[in-house]
């Protein structure tokens, strides 16, 4: 992360947001390391949604993860798909996007109750993940002054990344 706590990834290439085999088994290792822990089963399908997800470096839907499981003769129900990312979203390994009903991986491993804060590019479908101490005490305060206890703590703010501005300027 740069010192905004962005993951960064508008200082490389535009559209360069793939993940890469590394990050992808850095991911895979820590989802297999929580499952020991918990005592739970990371099942085959799980690990290759899991991979699906980490290794695309754009927002998935359901449907597309389960295109991209199936093999001729093979195929795989996107309810089957639907259940691994209830898993892996549960667990902090990956996040949905609502605004797009996609997932992205989670390569930061989140508090208890921290919010994760998307970036998401109009233009070119980017969705950067940030985290961001001022909003979470103006959240905190904010609940608290509500009494209300969130299930998941997401904000999604869309708008135009740094590599779009630059290009949409240069013209």
């Amino acid at each position: 992360m740069d010192e905004h706590g962005t993951c960064g990834h508008h200082d490389h290439a535009p559209h360069d947001h793939a993940h890469g085999p590394g990050r992808t088994a850095d991911l895979v290792a820590r989802a297999e390391r929580l499952a020991q822990d918990l005592g739970l089963q990371f099942t085959a399908l799980r690990r290759r949604t899991l991979e699906v997800v980490a290794d695309e470096g754009r927002p998935l839907g359901a449907y597309d993860i389960a295109e991209r499981l199936s093999a001729p003769g093979k195929r795989v129900a996107a309810v089957s798909v639907y259940r691994a990312l209830d898993f892996l979203t549960e667990h902090g390994l990956v996040h949905r996007i609502a605004s797009r009903n996609a997932f992205v991986p989670c390569e930061h491993g989140h508090g208890a109750g921290e919010s994760a804060v998307f970036l998401i590019c109009r233009r070119c479908g980017s969705v950067d993940e940030t985290i961001s101490a001022e909003i979470e005490r103006s959240l905190d305060r904010t609940l608290a002054q509500a009494g209300f206890k969130p299930a998941s703590r997401i904000v999604e703010i869309e708008g135009e990344c740094g590599a779009c501005q630059g290009r949409h300027e240069a013209e």
